[in-house]
């Protein structure tokens, strides 16, 4: 038993679903194109969110609502319908209630939306709707559509009524009642009671039989020309009362025992009145009250919403007949849309914010929908026979009441005869006024053509400025990059030109010290050439002048031996002629070291000197050859004297050693 509780509980959880709302912002109307005033609603369509943004007096408005989908100013009516309608007249093809109702200011497009500018265009190939064709002649449309595809037995009933300050009054009654009662200013007001199943019912609303949904566009025009509709300064043809446009579908099923079954599905499509502040409608002091109950209605409503929401113990449905009519679609077991229209236009910004209010707290009201029982053909059969008794009983107690008129046979047909006549002449002022309609549908799709085509090329050079936008950014930000990358390699660059110009200087005096090398190596070479020469001089004079003496001392002593102290004429001839072959030398030592000098510079002349030096100096370690380096310093101070010295220093030595050796060789002939 806890399990079946537990299953039923879990059951009616998952039954539970809230109220569809859908939020449709209308387009600037010309009027408000002219005066050039701002946008304050903002929609996006893909994140379903709308914005609302305004500062007025100081006070910045913004705020952001969230709906089960939004369609913005450029949505068509098509799109409306697909996206959110289809699937509810599908449902009330599969035996549920629906009810799908326009809520906002005045003016904002919920008749548009509803019943759109044309029911039906005529001409078309296979009855097709125009684009302005609003829900009511779409669902119409669509409901035949799939009854017809189906080999199922199908019955359609539909019924339109209007509630205007509070009273009840059947769109649909036949012409010459509502003459009358147009005649006598009065209209037949029909009474609301309960059904005894929970349900609202209108006493006396009367039902259409439909077999096609031309029939329900017919009935939808001679229903709107009856709404009460008045110019307003927010509308031009403002409604100024609810209606309830009502399709009701029985379907036959046959069970697998052969039992024949009915089911039914009911579409409720209501058109509320618009919400207005009434010192900005412009009404006057007869419309003031007109406009309080509609607004009291409304008001109603608001409340019942809030009530459900809040989850209040009492839900004030019977404060209004309005909530009273839609009981069964807030709360009860109907599947409930909610389509909130409003305008984007700054002077209806507090009715927009009312509007948005309400619609996203109708949200959270939760309905409980479930598909209508199936009943047997004889049970419906049964209960249609009870309904036609009925209403002949309210035929003949109203006959009773008012009386019978008799009308002669004669009068009959030509009443009958005038009005044909005058169907004639409606219908020929119907294809008047249907071929002006297409003109102007023509101009209209026209007008809607270029709009959305303007609308398509006016995104696309946003898109592309925001693209050059951010492309110029980008180039800018590249530009001052370049910029400093310049003025950096503009200084890299005059650094690298200042250092070429100082290696340039230091290459240029590289050369020059390179040169200056080479100069310098040259006369290194020549100076080695020159020292090698006066060396090899220098040498080849010393020795001649050992291989002298010691020839003239070996002659010497063969003399003396020879001779015993004869005449020393034959070593003095030698001697002397040795004496003229060193000083030969000399001389021609001392014209290369001057021929040096002449060539060159005294530097040549030096190294001469610094090398003859030298070279004397490592023979042998005798005090005259010490003297010469001690001379080494005048030699380079006076090279020209320096010159001159060796041949002073070989004729000396020659004189000293001829006269030591004349001396001996005396001293051996006076001791023989």
């Amino acid at each position: 038993m806890a399990k079946r509780k537990g299953r039923k509980k879990e059951k009616d959880e998952k039954a539970v679903v809230n109220v569809q709302v859908l939020l449709r912002c209308r387009p600037f109307s010309e009027d408000e194109l002219r005066s050039n005033g701002p946008n304050v609603v903002f929609c996006n369509d893909c994140q379903r969110q709308v914005a609302v943004s305004q500062s007025i007096d100081g006070k910045h408005i913004d705020r952001v609502f969230s709906f089960d989908k939004v369609f913005g100013p450029f949505a068509q009516q098509r799109d409306l319908y697909e996206q959110a309608v289809f699937p509810i007249v599908n449902e009330v093809l599969e035996g549920f209630n629906c009810t799908i109702f326009a809520y906002g200011e005045t003016g904002t497009g919920k008749t548009y939306t509803m019943e759109g500018e044309c029911k039906r265009k005529k001409s078309g190939p296979s009855g097709e709707l125009p684009p302005e064709a609003g829900i009511i002649p779409r669902a119409a449309k669509h409901i035949f559509d799939t009854l017809e595809s189906q080999s199922a037995e199908y019955s359609v009933t539909v019924t339109f009524l209007e509630l205007y300050n509070e009273e009840i009054t059947d769109l649909l009654a036949p012409e010459e009642i509502s003459r009358v009662a147009l005649e006598e200013k009065q209209r037949k007001q029909l009474p609301l009671m309960e059904d005894g199943k929970g349900g609202v019912l209108v006493r006396g609303l009367g039902e259409e039989i439909v077999t096609s949904a031309s029939e329900i566009f017919t009935l939808l025009e001679r229903g709107s020309a009856k709404r009460s509709t008045v110019e307003a300064l927010l509308n031009k043809q403002s409604s100024r009362s609810h209606s309830i446009f009502s399709i009701t579908i029985h379907t036959k099923e046959a069970t697998p025992e052969g039992e024949e079954l009915i089911k039914c599905g009911k579409l409720n499509l209501v058109d509320l009145a618009g919400s207005e502040n009434i010192s900005r409608s412009g009404a006057g002091e007869g419309r003031a009250k007109e406009a309080g109950e509609i607004n009291k209605s409304l008001l109603t409503l608001g409340r019942v919403i809030n009530a459900l929401v809040e989850h209040l113990g009492h839900i004030p449905y019977r404060d209004s007949k309005l909530t009273w009519l839609l009981r069964d679609s807030l709360g009860g077991r109907t599947k409930t849309c909610i389509i909130a229209t409003v305008s984007p236009a700054v002077h209806c910004l507090e009715e927009t914010l009312s509007t948005l209010d309400y619609a996203h707290r109708a949200q959270h009201i939760k309905n409980k929908p479930e598909v209508n029982r199936k009943i047997m053909k004889s049970t419906l059969i049964r209960n249609l026979y009870g309904d036609v008794e009925r209403l002949k009983a309210e035929v003949y107690a109203a006959s009773e009441k008012h009386g019978g008129v008799y009308t002669p046979k004669d009068r009959y047909y030509q009443w009958e005869s005038e009005r044909k006549a005058m169907t004639e002449k409606m219908e020929q002022m119907g294809i008047t006024l249907e071929t002006n309609q297409k003109q102007l549908e023509e101009l209209q799709d026209k007008y809607h053509v270029q709009v959305a085509d303007l609308s398509n090329k006016l995104r696309a050079t946003e898109m592309n400025l925001c693209a050059s936008v951010s492309e110029l950014v980008y180039y800018q930000r590249e530009l001052t990059s370049l910029i400093a990358r310049f003025y950096v390699d503009q200084k890299e660059n005059a650094e690298i030109k200042s250092h070429h110009v100082e290696e340039k200087r230091i290459s240029d005096s590289n050369k020059k010290e390179l040169k200056e090398l080479k100069d310098y190596v040259k006369s290194e070479e020549e100076l080695i050439k020159d020292g090698k020469s006066a060396v090899t001089h220098t040498f080849t004079f010393f020795c001649t002048f050992v291989g002298a003496s010691m020839v003239a001392v070996s002659m010497f002593a063969s003399a003396s031996s020879r001779l015993k102290c004869g005449h020393m004429s034959l070593p003095v001839f030698i001697w002397s002629f040795l004496g003229v072959v060193g000083v030969a030398n000399l001389m021609f030592i001392m014209l290369d070291m001057y021929a040096a000098f002449k060539r060159q510079s005294r530097v040549k002349v030096n190294a001469i000197v610094d090398r003859a030096f030298t070279c004397s100096s490592n023979f042998s370690e005798v005090k005259i050859f010490r003297a010469w380096k001690e001379m080494h310093t005048f030699a380079r101070r006076f090279p020209e004297i320096a010159c001159l010295i060796p041949v002073v220093i070989f004729i000396v030595l020659f004189v000293t050693v001829i006269l030591l050796c004349d001396s001996m060789l005396q001293d051996s002939c006076i001791k023989t």
